[in-house]
């Protein structure tokens, strides 16, 4: 596996795991829809308390190219909302909100953990 796609699987391991210790409860990770019309994965899919709450999650070796969470485009923000649709059509419930957080993970090669910053309610 390239260094890249370990880097982001590692990034989302660690990623729930930080939303685990929050005391949330990971519902899915790296979903994908049933239908194939919809295109794209979900990286994290979570309840904090009474909010589902959909995850992106970024991991970056280093901030050359921005923080990490600066990935997310309007275009990212629009998949996301579809992807979520989907994801609540499959899976019913009583949902009072729905909100989005990214999760950017800075991991340095040298790092033994990465710094990570969670933005809350970004979309």
């Amino acid at each position: 596996m390239e260094r890249s796609a370990r880097l982001g699987r590692d990034g989302e391991d660690v990623a729930a795991a930080y939303l685990r210790r929050s005391g949330w409860r990971v519902l899915a990770r790296n979903w994908r829809p049933a239908d194939r019309a919809v295109r794209g994965e979900l990286d994290l899919v979570a309840v904090d308390r009474t909010e589902l709450v959909v995850c992106e999650v970024k991991t970056r070796g280093g901030v050359g190219a921005g923080p990490p969470a600066a990935a997310v485009t309007p275009r990212k923000v629009a998949q996301l909302r579809r992807l979520a649709a989907a994801w609540l059509a499959e899976h019913p419930g009583h949902w009072r909100t729905v909100r989005f957080d990214v999760i950017g993970l800075v991991w340095p090669p040298a790092a033994l953990a990465p710094s990570i910053e969670h933005r809350r309610d970004v979309v």
